[in-house]
């Protein structure tokens, strides 16, 4: 593994570890065993490399999210979903510095603007594969209607209770009470 890969690896060891605003250029230089220098020959910028790092780290974890739920094998989406939420939840409450990480992108973006386009084309493949999971399907098979549609709602759900977990912990909606609500939201729409 070269440099730049190493660095990557590093980066992404640190934003699981100490998230955005604690990872250093020395703690992404030790973790990759590389110069501090490195990072700005091959990156420009630690910021340019955390960036890199986050969206990857997130695209691994939607990829790895739509292999481990897979409908019942009895085709229940009711339980399909019910194990999505509870397995966002969980994950949100594992590992906070990287969600926290995801949301420190946002504001950068709202001051960087090079930072605009990779993150919107992250949102809408977010969108995409939320639906996709939800619809058990593959990615290139979601209608696009259901992309704007049902990935949208379950993004802005799924940030939201994100928010909640980050922001206070303790009184965080579990993965059941999501999924109260959201029946409850459909008695209402009725």
């Amino acid at each position: 593994m070269g440099n730049r890969e190493a660095l990557l690896v590093g980066a992404k060891e640190c934003l699981r570890g100490k998230g955005y605003d604690r990872t250093t250029v020395r703690d992404i230089a030790t973790a990759a065993g590389v110069s501090m220098a490195a990072i700005g020959y091959h990156y420009g910028s630690r910021e340019v490399l955390l960036n890199q790092a986050l969206f990857e780290i997130l695209d691994e974890w939607g990829d790895s999210m739509g292999r481990a739920l897979v409908p019942d094998a009895d085709g229940s989406a009711k339980r399909h979903f019910e194990r999505m939420w509870e397995s966002l939840v969980a994950d949100f409450t594992a590992h906070p510095d990287l969600w926290l990480a995801s949301v420190e992108l946002f504001m950068q973006a709202r001051r960087r603007p090079e930072l605009r386009a990779p993150l919107a084309a992250g949102i809408t493949e977010g969108r995409r594969g939320m639906a996709a999971i939800l619809r058990g399907v593959p990615e290139d098979e979601v209608p696009e209607a259901s992309v704007r549609t049902l990935g949208s709602v379950q993004l802005a759900l799924m940030s939201g209770v994100m928010i909640q977990c980050l922001g206070d912990p303790e009184s965080a909606p579990s993965a059941a009470e999501v999924l109260q609500g959201l029946r409850d939201l459909a008695d209402l729409a009725r």
